[in-house]
């Protein structure tokens, strides 16, 4: 098997040429890996929201969304920040809380270049 680095861009022995795994939206054509992905991808289109909250009612096209969404009502905050003992319960606000001991600012305004924590517009 050859390596290039990227997943799409495997070959393996006895093929000719590279093959590429591509899945891609008939609507769009945003292209996938997986197929599983363009499935999930496809309820955009479709505003299919198969995954509900047994609490609230509320409906989610990615079951991965329910799950966080059930957070709210459980109270549940698994991502800890080690250094100040502060709790989320998404990743996301973990990871933007954690630029405050770091002072990493990796976003820059494109007008006066000064540089930000958070991406706002």
């Amino acid at each position: 098997m050859e390596k290039s680095g990227k997943l799409k861009d495997l070959t393996f022995p006895g093929e000719k040429g590279k093959q590429k795994l591509s899945h891609d939206c008939d609507v769009c054509k945003k292209s996938f890996s997986e197929k599983g992905n363009l499935n999930k991808h496809k309820r955009i289109h479709t505003l299919e929201k198969p995954f509900h909250c047994d609490i609230c009612g509320k409906s989610f096209s990615q079951k991965g969304r329910l799950n966080m969404h059930k957070r709210i009502h459980t109270g549940e905050k698994p991502f800890h920040c080690e250094i100040c003992g502060k709790s989320f319960s998404q990743k996301v606000h973990f990871n933007m809380h954690k630029r405050v001991h770091t002072e990493e600012k990796p976003y820059q305004c494109n007008i006066c270049g000064r540089p930000f924590s958070q991406k706002k517009t």
